[in-house]
């Protein structure tokens, strides 16, 4: 038993390795690409142009700041040309499936889709999967989709902090229907209703009480709602789902937009009735063209970014300033140890 142990622990000697062909490899630094360049990349739909411009407005460095300022003032004027889409709706409800179902029927019919998934953030780590690419194996080698995962961050709303910009460059870039999956966390990621044309909200059925699956807030804001997974012996409690919500939805008070809000089920798994979605935006769309809503929602949506960029900047300086960085950390500990409050610590900060 002993001789055993002992030449179960004996190191025994290995594969000799081959000498190393590059001993002192050279790490190749990334060409930095001038504004021009960018632009002009992202202009002619040059996929790896666009992915290193949204790093540059999403990096948190300073030095980033005014180049992605200017790369998205030189791209505002070739935006605006797509119909942007909210998809959104409970952890499960199976939006990367329908996401993948939907963007393939569009590009199946001539469209160029950008899919803007945003992955949760840990708050631990502060780092995210991003694992919408596997998630979406077939859109993701589609020639004429885009899909690009970003960190929510510590964004409330369930969206990435620069996907506005995001939404600008990609728009530059030639994609004519943008859709922006949030990562469904709740009521918080209503804002995503700031920043697009329609605001589509996804169910489940047969998980629970259905008017209890998602708040009043959240559905006073879709503009359409689907029942996803009506396949099998869920099929059934679909249509029921259904019956409940449209009878929910007539006690909400009329939208300013004059839409009735639908209610349809779907199978993305199956491809059952995802056309007759793109059916109900279109309806939208024509509808509140013709109404006048669609060309107000825009201008709000501009206000936003205005305001959501001065919040953003402000921020931005403020904590990138080195007298600010040394007078929060000597405040930190007072704070911890009780020695001052965090009131008086951040008006003081604040108020210069």
């Amino acid at each position: 038993m002993e001789r055993f142990f002992k030449s179960a622990l004996t190191e025994r000697e290995g594969v000799e390795q081959p000498m190393n062909v590059n001993p002192h490899p050279v790490v190749r630094k990334r060409r930095q690409l001038s504004l021009d360049e960018y632009c002009q990349g992202i202009l002619d739909g040059d996929r790896t142009i666009l992915s290193r411009a949204i790093t540059m407005i999403e990096s948190s460095n300073p030095e980033h700041l005014a180049m992605a300022q200017d790369i998205i003032e030189r791209c505002l004027p070739h935006s605006g040309n797509s119909l942007r889409i909210g998809i959104t709706g409970v952890p499960g409800v199976g939006k990367s499936t329908f996401i993948e179902a939907f963007g393939k029927m569009l590009t199946s019919t001539g469209h160029k889709v950008a899919v803007l998934a945003i992955d949760p953030s840990s708050e631990r780590t502060k780092g995210s999967i991003l694992g919408d690419k596997t998630r979406m194996e077939t859109l993701s080698v589609d020639p004429d989709a885009y899909i690009r995962p970003s960190p929510s961050g510590s964004t409330l709303g369930g969206v990435a902090r620069k996907t506005r910009e995001t939404i600008v460059l990609c728009e530059a870039a030639g994609f004519d229907v943008i859709l922006v999956e949030t990562v469904g966390v709740g009521q918080s990621e209503t804002v995503v209703k700031s920043m697009v044309d329609f605001f589509l909200l996804l169910m489940l059925a047969g998980a629970g009480d259905e008017l209890q699956g998602i708040k009043r807030g959240i559905m006073e804001m879709a503009d359409g709602l689907v029942i996803n997974k009506a396949d099998g012996d869920n099929k059934s409690k679909a249509v029921a789902a259904q019956a409940q919500y449209r009878a929910a939805l007539k006690l909400f008070p009329m939208n300013e937009s004059g839409w009735t809000v639908p209610v349809e089920v779907c199978s993305a798994l199956e491809g059952l009735a995802i056309d007759k979605v793109w059916e109900i935006i279109n309806q939208y769309v024509a509808l509140t063209k013709t109404n006048g809503f669609f060309e107000k929602n825009r201008t709000e949506q501009n206000v936003n970014i205005f305001y959501n960029w001065i919040n953003f900047t402000l921020q931005n300086r403020f904590y990138n300033n080195p007298e600010i960085q040394k007078r929060i950390e000597e405040y930190l500990p007072k704070i911890r140890n009780k020695q001052v409050s965090p009131y008086m610590a951040a008006g003081s900060l604040t108020e210069g």
